[in-house]
């Protein structure tokens, strides 16, 4: 499955992946995903918001257990963030079978669509469609980089747009659904533990930060005749990672656009991104409100106008403590060593965290030894994604079969 899938969507020269929503890399991973389940006598359907579903079982009897992940990628991401969990998936699906098992709840595999958010701006469109967290008003508004509307391209790509919006009927035949993921960091590789369990998922958003100057001539304006919305933008990037320190939270500008963007153009518009994540959302306000202050500050004195706008927010999730330590007790009770499973915290948000609103939803990591993720230097042992699929045969047997 994996040697299937590697080649889809990896860009010759990077090296990375871009799988991005409805493209054609998109699809052609829905195609592999729709194989996987057809070859295993599982009944394939795609539901209104466009992600796929894998099922043994009836779909309808209720109180189904669901495991997977997504499938797309960030610009240049790597091999295992999303792909890791749908491939083990039905990995583990095969190991319950040659184990011999027998089902009591409906089992089902799924891809999520669009979880990274990498072309309409928005991460977990399709779970939280599904949810309704997202309303299909605003769906419908999201645009690409191309100015392709969220529509316009599901249509492109054969799927029926005026069909999005919340399904809690689907939602409420789910007893529990549980993702396996990449750790993205490195607190496994330093307890030498191959899998872990996740407790809570830090609080996040992402807000566009919009610095206005004045375009001219880089070669003639003298420098104090300048409005150079670029220095702003810079001095606000430098005080992100101030704060960020100060508080101990995470913040990072990693997109920006520029107009006119020009070589000899002193800029007229700089809007840059800020990703930032904490443990709690006290320290999150805190680090967002004293990035702004500073780039207010920096923006009044350099005669910058500065728009800021929250495009997107996820407040803290807590994974269902009953659930988690359902898991902990199976993954304890399988083990060979006897020792705990290690359960963290993550800064990375997940469809898991977008369904925990709905259904009772768990996670479960696997080693990355660098720590490194959106990235093609992503990586995860062979040996520790067995001990991933071995970990998820084991909850899934504890939880589906009898």
């Amino acid at each position: 499955m994996w040697r299937e899938l590697a080649p889809v969507g990896r860009h010759p020269y990077s090296g990375g992946y871009r799988r991005y929503a409805w493209s054609a890399a998109d699809l052609e991973c829905r195609a592999w995903f729709r194989a996987q389940a057809e070859a295993r006598g599982l009944t394939y359907e795609t539901d209104r918001n466009g992600n796929q579903w894998a099922w043994l079982g009836d779909p309808l009897a209720g109180d189904a257990v669901v495991t997977g992940s997504h499938l797309d990628s960030v610009p240049d991401g790597g091999a295992f963030d999303g792909p890791l969990g749908v491939v083990s998936s039905f990995a583990a699906l095969d190991e319950l079978r040659s184990r011999g098992v027998a089902f009591t709840r409906p089992l089902a595999v799924t891809n999520f669509g669009d979880e990274e958010g990498a072309r309409f701006g928005l991460a977990c469109v399709g779970s939280r469609l599904a949810a309704g967290q997202l309303t299909v008003a605003d769906a419908h508004r999201l645009k690409d980089a191309d100015g392709i509307a969220l529509p316009a391209a599901m249509e492109s790509a054969g799927y029926d747009p005026d069909t999005v919006g919340p399904d809690p009927e689907r939602l409420a035949r789910i007893g529990a659904f549980v993702e396996l993921h990449v750790e993205q960091g490195r607190a496994l590789d330093l307890t030498g533990d191959p899998v872990g369990i996740a407790s809570a998922i830090w609080p996040h958003g992402r807000w566009r930060f919009d610095f206005r100057g004045e375009a001219n001539h880089a070669g003639t304006t003298r420098l104090v005749d300048r409005r150079d919305p670029m220095l702003t933008y810079a001095e606000t990037v430098l005080a992100a990672r101030r704060e960020a320190e100060l508080t101990g939270a995470l913040a990072t500008f990693g997109k920006i656009a520029v107009e006119p963007n020009g070589v000899n153009a002193i800029p007229s518009l700089v809007r840059g991104w800020l990703d930032s994540r904490a443990a709690d959302q006290a320290t999150l306000d805190a680090v967002v409100t004293g990035i702004e202050r500073a780039a207010r500050e920096y923006a009044e004195r350099a005669g910058i106008d500065l728009d800021v706008v929250r495009e997107s927010f996820t407040p803290v999730v807590e994974f269902e403590h009953a659930l988690r330590d359902e898991l902990a007790k199976i993954l304890e009770g399988s083990g060979d060593t006897g020792r705990p499973v290690p359960v963290l915290g993550t800064g990375a948000g997940h469809d898991a965290g977008i369904l925990s609103a709905s259904v009772p939803t768990a996670m479960l990591f696997v080693r990355n030894p660098t720590g490194i993720s959106h990235s093609p230097a992503e990586h995860a042992a062979e040996d520790d994604c067995v001990a991933g699929v071995r970990a998820l045969a084991d909850v899934l047997e504890g939880l589906a079969c009898s």
